[in-house]
């Protein structure tokens, strides 16, 4: 039975975008069951609300996108800083319907291409619908679902994972320990290999 790996993510995350690749990686690499589950950042609890920030905080800021965007490049991606702070929730409650559609990997990918070129409003369930639409999902029920089942299921799978320790995206969980990371799935593929899951051929 393969092995299942839970990762954690959120579309906003320049972290969460460029350790895409090195995530479907693993799927190729090793006999694992990889779980992809929104966990939607609060930014302004860690980051501060933009006009509260301080120059330090906005030092950070700007390494993190420079740092993100070394590792964007590399992948040939496009990573433009957004404009704002977006809240997310609508695009990661999208991750779960597609999940439920069979085509959660379409969406991720066109979710993450969209808004890194600033082309996907994540913060609106309309917009939303229709990038799910073409993933190949039935978006004729998100609204609904986005509303109800899908947000508690949202919400609730968010706590469940901070219950658990997590804190920030990309993060991988095997057994309970976590990695969090694009710069840990060395030491994600070092668990892997001592508990024996088999690699592929």
């Amino acid at each position: 039975m393969a092995k299942t790996v839970l990762l954690y993510t959120d579309i906003k995350s320049p972290y969460a975008f460029v350790a895409k690749a090195p995530a479907y990686q693993l799927v190729e690499d090793y006999d694992i069951a990889l779980r992809w589950l929104p966990y939607t950042l609060d930014i302004p609890s860690y980051l501060g609300a933009v006009d509260d920030r301080s120059p330090h905080h906005w030092r950070r800021v700007r390494y993190s996108y420079m740092d993100a965007r070394r590792y964007a490049n590399k992948q040939g991606l496009v990573l433009k800083g957004p404009e704002k702070i977006f809240n997310s929730r609508p695009a990661q409650i999208g991750m779960l319907y597609a999940e439920g559609q069979g085509v959660q990997r379409a969406y991720l990918d066109l979710a993450f291409e969209l808004f890194w070129k600033r082309a996907f409003d994540i913060e609106d369930v309309d917009v939303v619908a229709s990038v799910l639409q073409r993933a190949g999902a039935d978006a004729n029920g998100f609204a609904a679902f986005a509303a109800s089942e899908g947000g508690t299921t949202h919400d609730r799978i968010r706590a469940d994972a901070e219950a658990a320790g997590v804190f920030g995206v990309p993060m991988f969980v095997i057994d309970g320990e976590l990695f969090w990371g694009s710069d840990r799935i060395d030491l994600v593929r070092e668990q892997l290999d001592t508990l024996g899951v088999r690699r592929r051929p």
